[in-house]
């Protein structure tokens, strides 16, 4: 049984021609009102914020991160905002807060040359000679292993003469991710006899299924049908199983509806269309929520760099 596709979402993102976006104002009221997160110590600039994402070899769902994270730089233009992953893409995450936090890592590049011009830096020169601090803010929706150990991993101290690193929590769960998943499943024509699996990407610690299992019982008091979770990989029930078992108990004329619990399209994601569910709905990103999502978590690991 072939799945329906819905498409990706435009609503809400950032318009990169120039135009303008419905991103809300993340300064925190007032005109010229400093930023949550914006303040470090005095005289020092506020941390680098790394967007660590997982990588992927898909190209669409490359874009969609990289729009995500071009949305937090539209939001915040006072920050320096830089890409990392924890795997299949380069630069690794170790590699991003090395780069920022130790002053002859930061001073030249992979060629060699002098590192002072990259995409989303503000100062041109700022990290080139001398230490500075980061923010790793894992854009992944729930802390299982590769935020336990290579985002961990990637925040630890230098030693004398290196700036700081802190990682922030995972995106989710989050209540602003419940109605993000329940807006795609609106957009999808969800039904109220229909039962949803919410296919999240798996993982072998067990907070990580514990966060998915919050965000499916909030769910639950959205939608009045089943509501189930299944996963790619590393945990049980998977999504096909899931998928079958909510289509053995499915009342009379309604459908398997999987909602995609994965920030974008992948490997992940194709596994999810080939799961036999009669509805998919999109992955999530972009969307302005992610972005205040991934701008909180900063301004909560920023505070906690600026009382060291």
């Amino acid at each position: 049984m072939s799945a329906e596709i819905l498409a990706f979402p435009s609503g809400g993102t950032s318009d990169r021609a120039g135009g303008t976006s419905d991103r809300p104002d993340r300064s925190g009221g007032s005109p010229g009102a400093e930023a949550p997160g914006a303040r470090h110590r005095a005289g020092a600039p506020a941390p680098v914020l790394v967007g660590c994402s997982h990588g992927t070899d898909d190209p669409a769902g490359r874009e969609v991160i990289r729009a995500l994270l071009d949305d937090v730089r539209a939001a915040r233009p006072d920050l320096d905002v830089r890409e990392a992953f924890v795997d299949v893409q380069q630069p690794e995450v170790a590699d991003v807060v090395t780069a920022v936090v130790t002053p002859a890592a930061g001073a030249r590049g992979p060629e060699g040359v002098a590192d002072a011009a990259r995409p989303g830096d503000t100062d041109p020169g700022a990290g080139v000679g001398r230490p500075g601090d980061a923010v790793v803010v894992p854009l992944l929706l729930s802390a299982g292993f590769h935020v336990a150990v290579d985002v961990a991993a990637a925040v630890e101290d230098r030693g004398p003469g290196t700036g700081s690193a802190a990682a922030a929590t995972p995106l989710g769960p989050d209540p602003r991710l419940v109605a993000l998943l329940a807006d795609r499943l609106a957009e999808a024509g969800v039904r109220p006899d229909d039962a949803v699996v919410v296919a999240a990407a798996g993982s072998s610690r067990p907070g990580a299924a514990r966060d998915v299992e919050t965000l499916a019982a909030s769910l639950r008091e959205r939608h009045a049908g089943p509501v189930t979770v299944g996963y790619g990989a590393m945990a049980e029930p998977t999504v096909p199983d899931a998928v079958a078992a909510a289509r053995a108990a499915l009342a009379p004329g309604a459908r398997v509806v999987v909602a995609a619990y994965l920030l974008a399209p992948g490997f992940f994601y194709d596994r999810v269309l080939a799961a036999g569910a009669d509805v998919v709905t999109a992955p999530l990103a972009p969307d302005p929520r992610l972005t205040a999502i991934a701008l909180d978590r900063y301004a909560e690991a920023a505070e906690t760099l600026a009382a060291r």
